[in-house]
């Protein structure tokens, strides 16, 4: 049987895994060097082509119970005008919602739902990958080392037959494959996210992004309302802002999930309000803070490297644009299931997935370093920096409706490639 090793148990390693025990694969081990898979993060947005691939593992019923359907997303000018409304999933014409939701929430059920289907013993915690060696037929000795340095996987190796690296921005993986990459670059850009608990009135039934071209902030609600009176209904509100650090007093480029005040950065926001929803608000009901600087990776001339290959931010971490982050590692895990099912050739099965993903991946890398769709606020900012009465007069609609299609087609999520259903089906699971 066929032993696959993925390193990294997030939301790439885990769709992985469940997708290639779907595909028929069945000895599958996933690697986490965190001690415990924990519920940790803020929120995030998987779109309509990612909700497709994870109802057809059969998961939309109980992420559905933990995130809200995201009908619109606004964008807005800093001042206050409304640049475009654009309808979302269902409203969309999609055959599957877009689901806006904890990332933490997200893991979850997809943890539940490995050790459920794969056994308790199919995520090792607190051990990550500390190095590999690649043999002439391709497989990797990949070296391990506990979180504490002793036991179980201190100090050990091992040989899959094929090892996918899911471990993220800072992949180990990668590492080992392109030594001397070094850090991700940085541009310049501080980002804040958190989690606040809004009074439901008080919270929008929409996402928006606003801002101008140096200043954003993007803010949606993720939970339905809980709470027994109707005055008394709270919902989570998921919010990530972003300046330059430059602008910023005491800052640099920061570290990575470091907790820091609201108080902060909240004074640059003061003042800031959309069709009442208010940012100084919704950043007043948040507990916590936490500071990342806004960095993404080079893209790579390849991913696979004999039986190794990477998948999710390790193969093509992206700036926070567009909603593409989680969602393309979600599309990630089924496609490089769906060529080991459909390739006997363990190496032949990467290099397929590689050839199917890479390409569009790189462009959507770039497509995100040109700030993707969230480009019309940059527009709105040039064209009309003290506001404008009428969006129009500022940017034509067809410009405002050919930017947001061609983003889509980019990531091959616009209605109609989504709609035509899964590519990544498997018709009879593989023996693996």
């Amino acid at each position: 049987m066929t032993h696959i090793m993925i390193a990294g148990g997030g939301i790439a390693g885990l769709t992985a895994a469940l997708s290639l025990h779907a595909a028929g694969f069945d000895r599958i081990t996933v690697v986490e060097a965190a001690r415990e898979i924990q519920p940790l993060g803020a929120g995030l947005n998987i779109m309509p082509n990612a909700v497709r691939e994870l109802d057809a593992l059969g998961l939309l019923g109980p992420l559905d119970e933990c995130s809200v359907r995201t009908a619109e997303l606004r964008y807005y000018h800093r001042g206050g005008g409304l640049i475009s409304r654009e309808p979302r999933g269902l409203a969309a014409g999609y055959l599957w919602p877009q689901l806006s939701i904890h990332r933490g929430d997200l893991q979850r059920v997809l943890a539940d739902a490995v050790r459920d289907r794969l056994g308790g013993d199919a995520v090792v915690a607190g051990v990550r990958v500390d190095g590999l060696e690649t043999s002439p037929d391709g497989r990797a000795r990949v070296l391990l080392a506990h979180r504490d340095g002793q036991g179980r996987g201190g100090g050990a190796s091992l040989e899959p037959d094929v090892l996918i690296g899911a471990d993220g921005i800072r992949s180990a993986v990668r590492a080992a494959l392109n030594p001397g990459e070094g850090e991700p670059p940085w541009n310049g850009m501080l980002v804040w996210r958190g989690v606040s608990r809004v009074p439901a009135h008080r919270a929008g039934t929409f996402m928006f992004i606003a801002g101008d071209d140096r200043q954003k902030a993007v803010v949606y609600p993720m939970t339905h309302p809980t709470g027994a009176a109707e005055g008394d209904r709270y919902v989570l509100v998921n919010w990530a802002l972003a300046m330059p650090a430059a602008e910023i007093a005491d800052a640099g480029r920061g570290d990575w999930n470091r907790p820091v005040p609201v108080a902060k950065f909240a004074h640059h926001y003061a003042g800031w309000e959309f069709d009442g929803v208010s940012v100084p608000e919704i950043l007043a009901a948040a507990d916590r803070a936490f500071e990342y600087p806004m960095v993404d990776r080079e893209p790579l001339a390849r991913w696979t490297h004999g039986r190794t290959t990477l998948i999710g931010d390790a193969a093509h971490a992206m700036y926070p644009i567009g909603s593409n982050g989680a969602t393309q590692s979600i599309i990630d895990a089924r496609a490089l299931a769906h060529a080991m099912a459909t390739h006997p050739d363990r190496a032949e099965a990467l290099t397929a997935y590689e050839t199917r993903r890479r390409p569009a991946m790189t462009e959507l890398q770039h497509a995100n370093r040109r700030q993707g769709p969230e480009v019309v606020i940059n527009l709105a900012h040039e064209r009309a920096p003290g506001g404008f009465t009428d969006i129009a007069d500022v940017i034509p609609p067809s410009e405002l409706a050919e930017i947001a299609a061609r983003y889509a087609a980019t990531g091959a999520f616009d209605p109609e490639t989504v709609n035509a259903g899964s590519p990544y089906e498997v018709p009879q699971p593989a023996r693996g």
